[in-house]
């Protein structure tokens, strides 16, 4: 299940996933996703916080049409904030932020540990 974290009234969103990521959460960030670009924003900036306990209850299915999905939009995608606290997405997020990088200049994909939240928040808001 997702849920909006805080609400923004900028190119903005963050979201958590808890107990785990489903198709229909994935449908649903697509949905928050459409609205932020309904609202005439070139790029959205997104938070999102998980559980790594909580991610091994997600569905595969999901996360591979999350990926296709986030390959399709990456020119609309500005900065991206990873908030866990977990060594395996820690060490994932440079991965994912190699291709994100060299495909979208300008913005940046950062891991920030739990306990870092605020600073997460300072980041994805930077680029308003």
């Amino acid at each position: 299940m997702i849920e909006k974290i805080e609400k923004f009234d900028t190119n903005t969103l963050a979201f958590e996933i808890i107990d785990g990521f489903t198709e229909t959460d994935q449908k649903l960030a697509e949905k928050f996703f459409q609205q932020k670009l309904d609202q005439g924003y070139d790029v959205v900036n997104m938070l999102i916080k998980m559980d790594e306990a909580k991610i091994g209850s997600s569905s595969i299915k999901a996360f591979m049409e999350d990926a296709i999905w986030v390959l399709r939009k990456y020119k609309k995608l500005g900065n991206i904030a990873i908030v866990a606290h977990s060594n395996i997405v820690k060490a994932l997020v440079p991965i994912d932020k190699f291709f994100f990088e060299r495909i979208q200049k300008g913005y940046e994909e950062r891991y920030f540990d739990a306990s870092q939240f605020d600073k997460a928040v300072a980041f994805i808001k930077s680029n308003e």
